[in-house]
């Protein structure tokens, strides 16, 4: 009932003012008007034949008579639908997580309410998090491993990126994952998210690449891929995710050693004028996305848009409705004279 009240409305109220005078009407139904000039007296034996039912159906015509002006004055006070619709203006900022999705990525190094939880479950749930803080700002997402892949292009529909992001995962056994090429192509992956920001028409343009390795496969380093990044004016935030425990499973690297190369993602970092971090719990994966959107300020603008449907033909059809029947009523069954 709120929802009807709230969007029901008219937009011409004041002429509701009329009804006083149509209630006028009313109670002067009775008044005496002018006699007719010229009389038909040939006439008088039809009209009596219907005499007894005038006398009940005549009593119709001033309620229809009302009714129709009623509705003629609820037809020019103008009703109308009203509905709001909010017009989100991007900010201005561009952004692309570039998601690592190798093996390597499957080591559950990381304790969420004192479960061990993978390293990629932890990054989905905190990027996900961070577009949900954004939504201003047009975003999209690249996976990578052994090559890049779009996940999502740039877009300010997060519902769509989000939903994007819940379905990348890891290969498997039966070679389901979102990149089937392993490795770790970490230059690939800057130089995909680079030339999607490179099209894009916006005052500041952002990478966050998310990784728990060193680079050993793309045809071009990340060092490289970085130089050509800031060129562009894009900025590069890199996040080393897992612990100094960590490694990766025997099964996948006969000689396993500490993953992430924490130098050249520093230095990828200084190269574009980003930061690093490098997030060894949870908690630091928290807060490292919580100093990105500190840094990162959008300014949200938005405008609402109220569209009125409207209504008047209603009033106006039930108004022509109730005179049809008052002339309908004045015609075959007319006052008789006093």
């Amino acid at each position: 009932m709120s929802v009807f009240f709230g969007s029901f409305g008219f937009s011409h109220a004041l002429w509701f003012l009329l009804v006083p005078a149509v209630l006028l009407l009313l109670m002067l139904r009775r008044g005496l008007g002018a006699q007719s000039a010229i009389s038909f007296p040939n006439l008088s034996i039809l009209f009596s034949l219907g005499q007894r039912v005038r006398q009940s159906a005549s009593c119709l015509s001033l309620p229809f008579t009302f009714l129709s002006l009623l509705f003629c004055v609820i037809a020019i006070a103008r009703p109308v639908w009203r509905t709001e619709s909010f017009n989100r203006k991007a900010s201005g900022i561009d952004i692309v997580i570039a998601l690592d999705v190798s093996l390597s990525m499957d080591i559950n190094d990381f304790i969420d309410q004192g479960q061990q939880v993978r390293r990629i479950d932890v990054a989905k749930m905190v990027v996900d998090d961070f577009i949900g803080r954004r939504p201003d700002d047009r975003m999209g997402l690249i996976a990578f491993a052994g090559r890049p892949r779009d996940a999502s292009p740039i877009t300010l529909d997060h519902k769509w990126l989000r939903s994007a992001l819940d379905k990348v995962q890891l290969n498997d056994r039966r070679n389901l994952g979102t990149v089937k090429e392993q490795g770790t192509a970490i230059g690939s992956a800057i130089s995909a998210a680079s030339t999607r920001l490179d099209a894009r028409d916006s005052k500041s343009k952002i990478i966050v690449l998310i990784t728990d390795g060193a680079s050993n496969s793309g045809k071009i380093s990340p060092i490289e891929a970085a130089k050509l990044a800031s060129d562009l004016g894009i900025k590069i935030y890199t996040i080393a995710i897992g612990t100094t425990e960590g490694r990766v499973d025997p099964g996948i690297m006969r000689f396993p050693y500490q993953e992430f190369d924490l130098p050249t993602l520093r230095e990828i970092a200084n190269l574009t004028g980003g930061e690093h971090y490098w997030a060894q719990d949870l908690d630091s994966l928290w807060r490292t996305f919580s100093t990105i959107d500190e840094l990162e300020k959008s300014e949200a603008k938005s405008l609402i848009v109220i569209n009125e449907r409207e209504l008047f033909i209603w009033p106006l059809g039930t108004a022509l409705f109730f005179a049809l029947l008052a002339g309908l009523q004045f015609a075959f069954n007319p006052m008789p004279e006093p």
